[in-house]
């Protein structure tokens, strides 16, 4: 009886929100629009799965009249009809339950990465270079876009620290789970006596924030304008474009040089600022109600890994679900989907037996 209740609200809150959205001040209100858009993409496939299932159930209740009342000579026929009847009703109940589970509520976003070097000097900075470089073609792979925010090139071709936007509807989904300590085990190029070393790079995942979910005040920002400059401190324009914005209450520093504009630059490190006080929020909140959870990345150091890369094996180990592939040379091209498919999994499983 209470599963019954709990569709007809979730229908009735599924009418509601059309009705929300079909309001003139509701269409001109971005924050409003936005949210009621989001509930209405999440409602959409449970209510049809729910009007489904109520067919079905009316199906199966008129499969087993048949049933009774067949003549002896069309009696297995009715039972057959009636077992497909059962078999679509249970597909259909099982579907439901998996779409009940708690929905991500940042599904559907864009996503901001950054990628830096960690433990190992020169050898982390160009293992943060070889995994910029994976994601790129994880994304041309799925078919997202990425967009630089912004990107410092270290020695011998490596990557201090890169932040980049990748925008696509399941690239929350599937990139969440990136967040960490990635470790290293090769021999490194700078390395004569063939030894494998060991070194890391930090990865951070955010969902990106919009506009109307954090409100900045202008009052609280110190804005900074400077040149551009490349590696070894050079100047490499003229002008003042680069922006360095600080949140003075948070103390968060956000610098952007990349682009030629100084408007561009102001509007890439807003839109990373916004995505980190998002962030600081969540993680006030998730403090209060366990403070023994982790950050994302721990301290960047080995011991916080999450995933191995050994180049010697060629072999990817994922520590957290226990997954081991010999296939490093391609997850490296961005043939990421089978370690994405058992974290979601790992996370779907983990859900179910919260709500079971």
């Amino acid at each position: 009886m209470k599963e019954v209740e709990r569709f007809a609200e979730l229908e009735r809150e599924y009418e509601d929100v059309l009705a929300e959205l079909s309001k003139p001040e509701v269409a001109a209100d971005r924050g409003r629009s936005v949210g009621y858009s989001r509930r209405l993409k999440a409602l959409e496939p449970v209510v049809r799965t729910v009007r489904a299932l109520r067919g079905a159930a009316d199906d199966v209740v008129a499969a087993r009249e048949m049933v009774g009342d067949a003549p002896p000579d069309e009696r297995e026929l009715a039972k057959s009809q009636l077992a497909e009847a059962e078999a679509h009703e249970a597909e259909l109940e099982a579907e439901l339950g998996r779409l009940l589970v708690p929905r991500d509520e940042n599904d559907g976003r864009n996503v901001i990465v950054t990628i830096r070097g960690a433990e190992g000097g020169d050898e982390a900075n160009l293992f943060a270079g070889d995994l910029y470089h994976m994601y790129l073609r994880y994304a041309d792979h799925r078919h997202w876009r990425v967009e630089v925010l912004s990107i410092q090139a270290s020695d011998l071709g490596g990557i201090d620290e890169v932040t980049f936007l990748v925008k696509g509807a399941d690239a929350w989904q599937r990139l969440k789970h990136e967040g960490g300590t990635h470790r290293v085990q090769r021999v490194p190029v700078t390395e004569s006596q063939g030894r494998i070393h060991t070194s890391s790079a930090a990865v951070v995942v955010l969902p990106e924030a919009d506009e109307v979910e954090v409100e900045i005040d202008p009052g609280d920002l110190r804005i900074d304008v400077y040149r551009s400059t490349g590696p070894g401190g050079q100047s490499v324009n003229t002008t003042d474009s680069a922006v360095r914005i600080t949140h003075v209450p948070s103390g968060l520093v956000i610098a952007m040089q990349d682009e030629k504009s100084q408007i561009q630059n102001r509007a890439k490190a807003m839109q990373v600022l916004r995505a980190r006080l998002a962030k600081l929020e969540r993680d006030r909140v998730e403090a209060e109600l366990s403070r023994e959870r982790r950050e994302q990345v721990g301290a960047g150091g080995r011991a916080d890994k999450i995933r191995t890369y050994n180049f010697k094996e060629n072999r990817v180990t994922d520590h957290r679900v226990g997954l081991t592939l010999h296939k490093l040379d391609r997850i490296l091209q961005g043939d990421l989907d089978e370690i994405e498919d058992a974290l979601l999994a790992d996370e779907r499983s983990h859900q179910l037996g919260a709500t079971g």
